[in-house]
């Protein structure tokens, strides 16, 4: 029997799916299936498809204009599998496809896990005070728990390669900013070079070899009962730095004011949610790692994020995004950027930029 939805799933071939995953799990789904866009991503496509039954995730790379090394499907898939039976919670994955006829790109399954991934502030203000402070330390000590798992541990040791991550972490952000131009960027040309500098500046010795989500922050966890249920979008992860983490999270609390409203990830300016100072305070106790000098990881942090964004709007221009909420996207780039170089204004010396 052909597989159905309610109407065109872009990106999602239904019939093709249908016969490639019933190769890879037989009888975990019927034949008949129906499948939708699940909302809240602006890179990878999400898709939940059912036999009306059970339900699946189905994760693949946006439509058209790709970065060569973004929305590594295998990687994604790989992480996820490996931090199974750890602390970190993951769902439980099932089948990877690398062949590109199937569905026009790679693409993997894994189970739906019942959570709210959180973004603005009035999905959190029903919670109250209390609890959102519980929900945002739980966040805080999930990304510490991650940074504690050893990767040879989990037969990760070569997932990617810790010495020299800040230098490359750098010159692959300037290059994906390239790719995805839109517009004169003036303020991406000062912070690149000043990030350039500081990580030439850094004293020899300072690579640590901890798994990085790469973006981490509240909506790409789901929550339930107050608990992170699932860490998911790990299309970034990698070895490197764990602090780049934790900066890219106090960056994204702060999204919302540096753009001036055109974001609407305001989950941070909920009633309870406690700032950088003590998200810093807790992930040091949770992780048991002092912190240093965060300035030249901030002002990556908003570099990196200014190139997603301007990647997404990049896409949008092209007519290559699915679902809605992405005409504002290019609007919080500048201000991103600007916000990088207020960050580093003093870089070397020994400041959060956020400690206030």
């Amino acid at each position: 029997m052909p597989s159905r939805s309610s109407g065109p799933v872009p990106g999602l071939d239904l019939d093709r799916f249908s016969a490639w995953y019933e190769r890879q799990c037989p009888g975990d789904l019927g034949p008949d299936l129906t499948g939708q866009v699940v909302s809240g991503g602006k890179s990878n496509l999400t898709y939940a498809v059912s036999d009306g039954t059970t339900t699946r995730i189905v994760r693949r790379p946006p439509l058209g204009h790709v970065q060569a090394t973004a929305h590594d499907m295998a990687r994604e898939f790989t992480v996820i599998s490996a931090l199974a039976g750890t602390t970190v919670p993951v769902p439980r994955t099932f089948a990877l496809c690398r062949d590109d006829t199937v569905l026009g790109a790679p693409f993997y399954v894994m189970e739906r896990v019942r959570g709210t991934a959180y973004r603005r502030r009035e999905q959190m203000e029903p919670l109250g005070p209390e609890r959102t402070r519980r929900v945002a330390l739980e966040m805080i000590g999930v990304l510490a728990g991650l940074h504690a798992v050893v990767p040879a541990d989990v037969g990760l040791a070569g997932f990617g390669r810790p010495a020299g991550f800040l230098a490359r972490q750098v010159r692959r952000w300037g290059r994906q900013l390239d790719g995805s131009r839109t517009r004169d960027l003036p303020d991406a040309d000062t912070l690149l070079r000043r990030l350039q500098a500081g990580v030439s500046a850094r004293a020899p010795g300072h690579d640590e070899a901890a798994i990085v989500h790469g973006d981490y922050r509240l909506d790409n966890l789901l929550v339930h009962d107050d608990r992170v249920a699932a860490v998911i979008d790990w299309e970034m992860a990698t070895l490197g730095d764990p602090l780049t983490d934790l900066a890219l999270l106090l960056v994204y609390d702060r999204l919302s004011g540096i753009s001036r409203g055109a974001s609407d990830a305001t989950a941070s300016l909920a009633p309870g949610y406690p700032g950088a100072e003590e998200q810093l305070e807790h992930y040091e106790l949770a992780g048991g790692r002092r912190l240093g000098d965060l300035e030249l990881h901030l002002g990556l942090a908003h570099l990196k994020l200014a190139v997603i964004l301007e990647g997404i709007h990049y896409r949008h221009l092209q007519g290559e995004t699915v679902g809605t909420g992405f005409d504002n996207v290019g609007d919080s780039v500048e201000p991103l950027l600007a916000a990088g170089l207020a960050a580093t204004r003093s870089l070397g010396k020994r400041t959060t930029g956020l400690r206030h």
